[in-house]
């Protein structure tokens, strides 16, 4: 039975035989890394992308990562496509065959069928002498020493090569198409991550109320108005519309803990100028970010016209998007 220390250690020398091998992968990162990548940016079809085993889970998720980046990709299991599945991949299609060994039977029977095709191929392998090796196109080599399995048997770190190398590929990628936030948003629509990337301001304040006063109004107004639009603030504008400054329920707390007389006082007196604003087309994370480094809870929304309204954080917030 081992204790728990020693359960531990085995985790931590799994996670350090891991990173060791990804930061030798680095040095695997050549001209053919970079002509595979030109080869799949310029291609009409598709990425194809096969594998057997572990290898073929690898296989989907870098297949997702693809997709999701502005690559489209399709996963063929490497055993099926002997055996009908072939007919997944078309003309201009690029074929991506990821396999530690290279050498398996399966792996054996397919390639000559896709170079058959005229297909490009394109390996992920770790042993750059293999089959499929000497059959691609282009090599990405990921390649490793040997496995964190104390056996040298089950597939760990040749697995977490590969996935890191269909990452590098996937990013350059990405990179190399100038793939922007908002096109991340396209393919992202749902959930959180995909509100960070589409919801905007416009979307969220125009339920609010809309809290404000003149310049000249009385200190009396400026509470009235606070606490009946409930968003703890209220902009204070000109006649045109123009923002002026801004006055919280904190400032008020100020001005009554300071001893202050309050009878007589008005707007300007009390608001803080140089409020912080954003605009309503901007990105509703964007104004949460702005709230937070600035330790406030709401933001004056401006637009051509000027003053429109005002966002919350808890307007943020019950969206989820943080």
């Amino acid at each position: 039975m081992k204790s728990n220390i020693e359960i531990i250690e085995i985790g931590k020398q799994v996670i350090r035989h891991e990173a060791n091998a990804i930061k030798l992968l680095e040095q695997c990162i050549d001209n053919d890394f970079a002509k595979a990548v030109e080869v799949i940016y310029n291609s009409k079809g598709r990425v194809i992308i096969t594998g057997i085993g572990k290898s073929a889970n690898i296989s989907q998720k870098i297949v997702a990562t693809l997709n999701s980046t502005g690559t489209p990709a399709v996963f063929m299991h490497a055993a099926d496509a002997i055996h009908g599945d072939l007919g997944i991949v078309q003309e201009n299609d690029v074929v991506v065959c990821i396999s530690k060994s290279g050498n398996t039977p399966e792996i054996k029977v397919l390639l000559p069928l896709i170079k058959m095709r005229d297909n490009k191929l394109i390996a992920i392998v770790s042993n750059t002498d293999s089959f499929l090796a000497k059959q691609s196109d282009f090599v990405l080599k990921a390649h490793i020493e040997d496995e964190a399995c104390p056996n040298n048997l089950a597939p760990t770190s040749s697995t977490t090569a590969q996935l890191v190398m269909g990452d590098a590929l996937a990013i350059a990628l990405l990179d190399y198409r100038k793939f922007s936030s908002e096109d991340f948003a396209k393919h992202h629509p749902g959930g959180s991550l995909g509100k960070k990337l589409y919801l905007r301001v416009s979307d969220l304040f125009s339920e609010n109320e809309k809290p404000y006063v003149y310049e000249e109004d009385s200190i009396e107004k400026v509470i009235l108005e606070i606490t009946t639009k409930r968003l703890g603030a209220t902009a204070v504008v000109s006649q045109s519309n123009a923002i002026l400054g801004v006055i919280t329920d904190g400032d008020l707390r100020r001005m009554l803990y300071s001893g202050k007389e309050s009878k007589g006082l008005i707007a300007k007196d009390v608001m803080s100028i140089n409020p912080k604003v954003i605009k309503a087309n901007e990105l509703a994370a964007k104004a949460f970010n702005l709230m937070e480094k600035n330790s406030i809870t709401q933001l004056i929304v401006v637009s051509g016209e000027g003053y429109v309204g005002m966002i919350h954080i808890h307007d943020i917030l019950k969206e989820g998007i943080v």
